[in-house]
């Protein structure tokens, strides 16, 4: 049995192939290793249901992982699941490659991640080239779910958002300044709770204040990550990431105005990398 994850910070897609079957899927928290530790990565895991009654028979794991950036962040991921599928070989990456097999699939091309964080790279169609970009919600990130939080949620505290949005944003939420440091700067996983304030800005996008805030981080995000890369007209670009599918209409024009090549915008890649995953290996 071969099994297939995607994860972010926010969240985790798994899906499994069963013999004589459809596969079965389900989902879990983010498995992130820069805010999740080896053991609440085993604790979570242990915790799925669906999964326990296959723990023995999995064969082969494919995951592709946010945080994954680096071999000691990849092999605490795998130190984690090798507890749990004991007699599975285990293959971490990270989550761009798993992006742009499942936008790409064995041709080149960029592929470019919007969810909880932003990042890009080029596929060659075999490997993924090394980029300066993916620093972090602190340093990067731009026009994803964190920075698009943070934008909102200072602009709240600051009493810059339009009157008739600010009461919306209190109602919705109600939080106060020491709300908000507390789960920034004492609580984990702080770019997932920034992201969390994504969906006001999807019930409200039609609002001229969350279309131009909208705009300048597509904005932002294209002049950092995309411009820097030389012909980069001449591929196309394939988003993956809940940020991309929901804003997308923003997300193409500012593309347009930049001469940005747009493939594929897909919300969640977990079914076309569990598609590419399972014709890679059972050839």
């Amino acid at each position: 049995m071969i099994l297939v994850v995607d994860s972010g910070s926010y969240k985790s897609d798994w899906m499994l192939a069963l013999p004589n079957s459809e596969p079965l899927t389900f989902r879990t928290r983010g498995l992130n290793p820069f805010f999740t530790t080896e053991k609440e990565i085993v604790k979570i895991v242990q915790n799925i249901t669906d999964i326990a009654p296959y723990a023995d028979l999995i064969s082969e794991v494919y995951f592709f992982g946010s945080g994954c950036t680096n071999p000691d962040r990849r092999e605490m991921v795998s130190n984690a699941l090798s507890q749990i599928f004991k007699k599975a070989f285990i293959s971490v990456e990270t989550d761009l490659i798993g992006s742009a097999y499942a936008t790409c699939g064995n041709d080149s091309g960029y592929t470019a991640v919007l969810g909880t964080g932003s990042n890009v790279t080029f596929f060659d169609g075999e490997q993924v080239q090394p980029t300066r970009q993916g620093l972090g919600f602190i340093l990067g990130d731009e026009g994803s779910g964190a920075w698009f939080g943070k934008k909102l949620i200072t602009a709240f505290l600051y009493g810059a958002l339009p009157e008739e949005l600010s009461r919306k944003f209190e109602s919705t939420y109600r939080i106060n300044k020491e709300m908000v440091i507390k789960n920034v700067y004492q609580r984990n996983s702080p770019n997932t709770y920034l992201a969390s304030f994504a969906p006001f800005m999807e019930s409200n996008q039609t609002h001229p204040y969350i279309m131009g805030l909208l705009h300048r981080g597509f904005e932002e995000f294209v002049k950092t990550n995309i411009l820097l890369f030389p012909g980069y007209q001449n591929h196309l670009f394939h988003f993956v990431g809940s940020i991309a599918y929901y804003f997308s209409d923003q997300l193409r024009i500012v593309c347009e105005q930049y001469a940005v090549q747009i493939g594929k915008i897909i919300k969640q890649p977990i079914e076309e990398l569990f598609n590419f995953v399972i014709e890679r290996e059972t050839v």
